[in-house]
């Protein structure tokens, strides 16, 4: 069972939104001296759920894709092998059903109607995904890229509802939750558009099993040569929105050459070396090591977070994670 939730994809997961909480939104709040309002417990019920829902999603894309998988990686098909397909099933409905009672538990908690949505939506979306858009062009890679850019988002619309229910109108006339939408949804869309990229590659790997299912995906419908374009065209874009942007958080609200360091030689440096893998790739064998070092370049840009805590602390002398300060 452990195989078939992905757990190191789930661990991907809590460390984004831990990260989006302790080292972009509390960090935020306490340059304008304000305690984070989110309870930990609260915070991990979030986490659960959203980790849960992702699971439950994982488990209904392999109980779909079975004849997809034997073609395509046939040593790793698990539902109807090591588990029944009525046992993937019932696990799925499991993990989903926990996922959302949870989730709406918090969404009430805090009264706050978007976040119960985003825990309704998601899985639907996650299941209309599996069984059918995945097939279809581009529908089924905007729907994942959508999913991830959501996560990073969820600690932001907790924390932003309780700071509005608590302090109302008065906490509207400071830029306090714009300042922590602007990071989060960069971060947020950072997911979403690197997301589209690795879907994209892995439908280039997967083409064997796509086209005898019928599948409709950019690599079998525009051909490689249209798709490696399209893919190389959307990195350079990527690269030239995060070159601006360094330029934009080094000028507000703080000042560091750490930030496009942490640019050219984390993002921008492996950005060019899967340009040229993506050019050379011929093999599946060549298209997975292009996912694996673009899983490694939303890494790093998720971990740019802590170079942003540890830049905030050093300016406003506050300690990192409360336990040492930053001279």
């Amino acid at each position: 069972m452990i195989k078939l939730i992905r757990y190191k994809n789930l661990l991907f997961i809590v460390l984004i939104q831990f990260l989006m909480s302790k080292a972009i939104i509390n960090p935020i709040l306490e340059m304008y001296h304000l305690v984070p309002l989110t309870p930990n417990w609260i915070l991990l019920g979030i986490i659960a759920a959203t980790v849960l829902i992702a699971a439950g999603g994982y488990v209904i894309n392999d109980y779909f894709d079975i004849k997809i998988d034997r073609l395509n990686r046939s040593d790793k098909v698990i539902v109807g092998v090591e588990v029944s397909k009525k046992s993937a099933m019932l696990f799925y409905q499991i993990l989903t059903g926990l996922g959302i009672v949870i989730g709406i538990a918090a969404a009430v908690y805090i009264k706050n109607f978007t976040l119960g949505l985003i825990f309704i939506v998601v899985p639907g979306m996650l299941w209309f995904y599996s069984s059918s858009y995945k097939r279809q062009l581009i529908i089924g890679n905007l729907i994942i890229a959508l999913s991830a850019a959501l996560v990073p988002l969820v600690p932001l619309v907790t924390e932003a509802s309780l700071l509005s229910d608590y302090y109302g109108e008065l906490i509207k006339e400071t830029p306090i939750i714009p300042q922590m939408y602007k990071w989060v949804c960069g971060f947020a869309l950072f997911a979403f558009w690197w997301t589209m990229i690795r879907e994209i590659i892995k439908d280039i790997q997967d083409q064997k099993g796509d086209r005898e299912m019928e599948c409709h995906t950019i690599p079998i419908v525009w051909g490689n040569t249209a798709a490696k374009i399209i893919l190389v065209a959307m990195i350079i874009i990527a690269l030239a929105a995060l070159y601006r942007l360094s330029y934009f958080v080094i000028s507000f609200p703080i000042e560091s050459q750490l930030t496009q360091h942490y640019f050219w030689f984390g993002i921008a440096l492996p950005s060019l070396c899967l340009v040229i893998m993506l050019i050379l790739a011929k093999t599946p064998h060549d298209y997975h090591n292009a996912s694996t070092l673009t899983k490694f370049i939303m890494l790093v840009g998720v971990l740019y977070s802590l170079i942003f805590y540890f830049i905030i602390a050093q300016t406003y002398g506050f300690p990192l994670f409360n336990l040492f300060y930053i001279k």
